[in-house]
């Protein structure tokens, strides 16, 4: 594909709409293009069109998406995170849903509502890891604050390895009050906390349940762990006497996920 002077004004035009986020990495790719979004263009670097970015390629073709072929360091000119495995695509903005479309989810599986409540996760790496976890351990979605946390983003979308196409997210205004209508509708809610009574494998986690985390160093909120129906500690034999935020949440989700399995078997 030769570069000319109508494919750098297309390319401008799609950078300059404001219509389009970047989405860096080959996997967060490869799932936008597995996915249903809108992609106006894929990006690769000349020199790096063998293995899986060939197989990205075809997947970009099979769409009728166009491909750019560029230098690596034009690529890496917009890139904003710090690698961007020499692939980018120009997609439509990431939308969040409703918390209602998140238990009709799990209503259409015939499953037990599971949803992940993180109270102030800033980190786009831990939100990334977080809903990579949440697609493996088939957790129906996610809900977050709109303030003082991270949002969906390129970063995001990059640490997910692509999992921010199927978990969906939704953003809220008050956390605290998302929580007492979860109630009301059904959920308990478990909030991973040290100050926790019980251990999180001796309590019952196989119904209706949303799980609060926590954000980075400072942990729930009073209001937000005031609003819980019952708080599980993560046993800790070592010194240090915390999880990383994502970690974490796998801990809690695989637990999760290991009671209804067993309940599911008539084993509890």
């Amino acid at each position: 594909m030769e570069r000319n002077d109508r494919g750098v004004k297309s390319l401008n035009n799609i950078i300059n709409s404001g219509k389009f986020d970047i989405l860096e990495g080959r996997n967060a790719v490869i799932e936008a293009l597995r996915s249903e979004r809108q992609i106006s263009m894929v990006m690769v670097a000349s020199r790096n069109t063998g293995g899986s970015m060939r197989d990205l390629m075809e997947l970009a073709h099979d769409r009728g998406i166009p491909i750019k072929v560029v230098d690596k360091s034009e690529l890496e000119s917009l890139a904003k995170t710090r690698n961007s495995q020499g692939v980018m695509a120009f997609v439509e903005p990431f939308k969040y849903i409703e918390v209602e479309e998140i238990l009709a989810r799990a209503k259409q599986k015939n499953e037990e509502p599971l949803v992940v409540i993180l109270d102030g996760v800033e980190d786009p790496q831990n939100l990334g890891a977080i809903l990579r976890t949440c697609d493996a351990a088939g957790a129906h979605g996610v809900i977050i604050p709109t303030r003082r946390a991270a949002g969906l983003s390129t970063a995001v979308a990059k640490a997910s390895a692509g999992a921010v196409e199927f978990v969906p997210v939704a953003r809220v205004t008050n956390l605290v009050r998302e929580i007492l209508k979860l109630k009301e509708g059904g959920l308990w809610i478990a909030a991973a906390d040290m100050e926790g009574e019980r251990s999180l494998y001796d309590s019952d986690l196989t119904g209706p349940l949303a799980v609060v985390m926590g954000g980075e160093g400072k942990g729930l909120s009073r209001l937000t762990k005031e609003k819980c129906d019952f708080l599980v500690k993560i046993p800790m034999k070592g010194r240090i006497s915390s999880l990383n935020a994502s970690v974490a949440t796998g801990v809690m989700l695989y637990e999760v996920l290991r009671q209804r399995r067993f309940k599911l078997a008539g084993k509890v």
